[in-house]
Formats: C-alpha cells, sequence, structure tokens
C-alpha cells in the first residue's frame, strides 16, 4: 500500500464531516458507562392562535394541535477506556480503489488513536493520530509523513478535530444538541435536525435500539453531501457498537464535476478494555521525512 493510500484512509474516511466549520467546544462525554446520554425533545412550538392584521380580520379560530407530543429521546452510546479493533477497510474514488484492506486500530478516549495497516501478513504502514498531529509511516519505502490540523486544514479546506473524529469513529453523535435542534419523527427513526456553522446536519436514531443509525450531512453553499451509515450492532462491554459503517462522500470539484468516494469500515472484532493496549510508535532515524 502507497503512502498515498495509507495518508487517504483515514484523512478522506475520518476528517470530512468536521469541514467547514469549528465546533465552539469539544463533545462531552459521560464519565459513567453504565448512563446513556439524554437529548431533550425541542419539537416545533404548536400555536393556539395566530397574530393577524385586525384591520382585515377581527378574529382567526385556530383548532387546537392534536399531535401527541415527542418523548424525550436517550441515545445511547458508547464510553470507554481503551479501545481495540481489528477491521477491514475498503475504497473507492475516481483515482483509487481497494477492497478489504486490514486496519488494526488502537485508541485510548479522547487522546490517541493508533492505526496499523497489514499486507501479505506484513506490516506496511503506522499512523498516530492524538490531539496535537497525525503521523503516519509508509514501511514499504521506509519515509514518513507529518501533518498537524492547521497543516490539513489549510491544504483541504475543513476545521480537524480530534473529538470529531473520535465520535465518528466509535458512532457516538459527533455534535451536541443545540437550542435550535428538534427531533421529528420518521417512520423507524427519531431525526434530530441540527445546523452546525454552515452545515445542515439530520441524525437518524432508530427507534428500537435509541442508536444513531444513519447521518446525513450537507454544506449549504455547496451542495457537498456527506452520508454516514451504521450496522450490525454487537453488544461490546456492555453497549452497542456498529460493527459495519458505509460512509458516502459526494463533492463539486474545483472544476465543477461531481465527484463520489465510499468507504467501508467492517470490524471483526471490538473490545473496549481498562488497561492501555499499548501504542507503539517510533519512527527509525532511516526514514525520510516526505513532508
Amino acid at each position: 500500500m502507497s503512502s498515498k493510500i495509507t495518508v487517504g484512509l483515514v484523512a478522506m474516511s475520518l476528517i470530512w464531516f468536521t469541514a467547514c466549520h469549528k465546533p465552539s467546544s469539544s463533545k462531552s462525554t459521560s464519565q459513567n458507562p453504565a448512563k446513556d446520554t439524554t437529548l431533550i425533545t425541542r419539537g416545533p412550538a404548536s400555536r393556539d392562535s395566530i397574530k393577524t392584521d385586525t384591520a382585515a380580520v377581527d378574529t382567526v379560530a385556530v383548532a387546537p394541535d392534536t399531535r401527541e407530543p415527542m418523548p424525550e429521546v436517550k441515545v445511547n452510546e458508547v464510553d470507554f477506556d481503551y479501545l481495540t479493533a481489528k477491521s477491514k477497510f475498503s475504497f473507492k474514488s475516481a483515482k483509487q480503489d481497494f477492497d478489504n484492506t486490514n486496519v488494526n486500530i488502537r485508541m485510548k478516549k479522547d487522546s490517541i488513536i493508533w492505526l496499523s495497516v497489514t499486507g501479505v501478513g506484513l506490516e506496511v504502514a503506522r499512523g498516530i493520530i492524538t490531539r496535537d498531529s497525525i503521523v503516519f509511516m509508509d514501511k514499504i519505502h521506509r519515509d514518513y509523513f507529518v501533518f498537524n490540523y492547521e497543516q490539513l486544514s489549510k491544504q483541504y479546506n475543513f476545521d480537524l478535530n480530534f473529538d470529531l473524529l473520535q465520535s465518528v469513529i466509535i458512532g457516538n453523535m459527533p455534535f451536541e444538541m443545540q437550542e435550535e435542534g428538534h427531533f421529528i419523527k420518521e417512520n423507524d427513526f427519531y431525526v434530530l435536525k441540527q445546523l452546525v456553522d454552515r452545515l445542515e446536519v439530520d441524525n437518524y436514531v432508530a427507534e428500537k435500539n435509541q442508536k444513531l443509525s444513519r447521518l446525513k450531512a450537507m454544506e449549504v453553499p455547496t451542495q457537498n453531501t456527506f452520508t454516514l451509515d451504521y450496522e450490525d450492532f454487537r453488544e461490546t462491554g456492555g453497549f452497542l457498537f456498529p460493527f459495519m459503517s458505509h460512509i458516502s462522500l459526494n463533492v463539486l470539484s474545483k472544476e465543477q464535476q461531481k465527484l463520489e468516494t465510499t468507504m467501508r469500515l467492517k470490524h471483526s472484532k471490538v473490545e473496549l478494555v481498562k488497561q492501555s493496549p499499548g501504542f507503539p510508535f517510533n519512527v527509525p532515524s532511516s526514514y525520510k521525512r516526505k513532508r
């Protein structure tokens, strides 16, 4: 696997979602894993009367709103100290196409995301994402890449945030409930509608298990869209964890061409653990820095 693919594996699959906005604060997580994140429903306000021009109409009779009020929606979220996963990653775009690449993932909550990419029984690349930087080693070509969030923000025209990356990986709500946000009922889902800077975000929470099952985001000025579907929920460490995620990104290029990128992350094993699994990462002195 080339270094470009390695960087693309993380950059394309994880960081687009933070595009075009700066979160005002990092997402808070529960300190008690037995608790769920509770979001208070804010629906459209019902009206018992309508203001009118008294010169034209004296009074207007309005029937009361007989709709059942929306219940409180509790979104079941994953809490953990450390996480390990064995996964397969697939990626398809106009320029790249690879299927079922083996990736080992280790995470320390709010701190570290560690990746190891293997092929034909050998490790071909290793990466580590912290709150300050992103570093990748290409072990085939014996070179490495170092990025900080400011550099990536300028290169890809988005603002990157570690907390949002973490939320996307584990299937939690990337954005907290806002004053303007509200739920609506749509078939078997409660849909939380949010406006986050220039993004219109729809969070589909399944009625049957109270898990985030789909997320749709559209950038208002460009109409670029991002869709994330979570599937195959399994109980892991007392939480429902999505073992399959599908990502679809549709954007307009500078030449006004529509570009579609699709990704799939499929876990074969996920463990939430209390002890550190270790995050070995050391760039040999013989490796050359590419950027």
